[in-house]
């Protein structure tokens, strides 16, 4: 049985040591983490799965990100991920209860861009499980090298326009 607690109640440091785990040393050289530079979690978004005797075992966080549109205009999302599973018990199911959790919440979210998520990812993967899609993210230009079938977005407010994503450093409600 696993417990979701927000990610704020656990040890920064045991985060960041999950991370390493679940995606290696130089993770943070990746496209994502340009994208996110500079931001703090949306702590309504961000979350983290417990056993039962409280050790850590997945997280998931989400970041204020913006995408400025070449025609004008500063659309403001949440960048997903990482959603980081510790290696030994990855395909248990923790991933997706973590995206389930965070999906759950976003309805709610009184931060800027809830209701437009997106994600670097396995598009057969969280197309079918969450559905993001790939359908308004075709002029999207990134901080770095990424597939573009793999930039994914799910929300009534995505925006539909040519533009550059980057970090949201101001996060106003």
């Amino acid at each position: 049985m696993i417990a979701l607690v927000p990610l704020a109640a656990v040890d920064p440091q045991a985060v960041e040591a999950l991370l390493d785990r679940a995606f290696g040393q130089g993770r943070r050289a990746r496209t994502a983490y340009r994208i996110r530079s500079g931001t703090d979690p949306v702590a309504e978004l961000s979350f983290a799965a417990l056993d039962a005797d409280g050790a850590l075992l997945g997280t998931i966080q989400c970041w204020p990100v913006e995408l400025a549109c070449d025609g004008g205009g500063v659309a403001p999302m949440v960048m997903v991920g990482p959603v980081a599973v510790e290696p030994d018990h990855q395909q248990e199911g923790i991933g997706r209860a973590l995206m389930e959790r965070m999906l759950e919440a976003a309805p709610g979210c009184p931060a800027k861009g809830c209701d437009a998520l997106m994600l670097v990812g396995d598009p057969e993967y969280y197309g079918r499980f969450f559905g993001f899609t790939a359908d308004r993210t075709a002029g999207w230009r990134l901080p770095g090298p990424f597939e573009p079938r793999r930039l994914l977005a799910r929300g009534d407010k995505v925006p539909d326009c040519a533009g550059a994503l980057g970090p949201r450093l101001r996060q106003a409600a």
